[in-house]
């Protein structure tokens, strides 16, 4: 007897027939991995609607701080500004949202606040932005 042959015999005993070791391994990879693929797709789309939100939020956040900030601009014209931004964003991009602004001698500031849309149900993402500017004023 050759080592091979020993070897060949042990194989076939120990070892079942061919594939049936495998039988069922792809069912079992897909009930383990297939959540965590979706859940990483999900906070990838997540991310990304944050970061839009976030983005549209800081936007309107300096087109209403240079409205306050020019030279016979109000906060309130800070305010209907950045709301006006917001509202031509369309309808989801931020909810709930609330704008403030305030003008002093030197600075305009605008505030928005608000909440991102969400792929997961009942979960909510806060988006806070500010921007700040000069007042515009003549000297000489």
């Amino acid at each position: 007897m050759t080592v091979t042959s020993i070897c060949g015999r042990l194989r076939r005993r120990v070892l079942p027939a061919h594939g049936s070791g495998d039988r069922g391994m792809a069912t079992i990879q897909m009930v383990l991995l297939l959540p965590a693929v979706l859940a990483v797709l999900f906070a990838g789309m997540q991310a990304a609607l944050w970061y839009h939100a976030r983005a549209v939020a800081i936007a309107a956040a300096q087109e209403g701080a240079r409205a306050a900030g020019a030279q016979y601009g109000t906060a309130g014209a800070g305010t209907v500004e950045a709301a006006g931004l917001l509202a031509d964003a369309g309808p989801g991009v931020i909810s709930a949202t609330s704008v403030h602004s305030s003008r002093s001698a030197t600075t305009a500031t605008v505030t928005v606040s608000g909440s991102s849309m969400s792929v997961i149900p009942g979960w909510t993402i806060a988006v806070h932005q500010s921007a700040t500017v000069p007042v515009e004023r003549i000297t000489g």
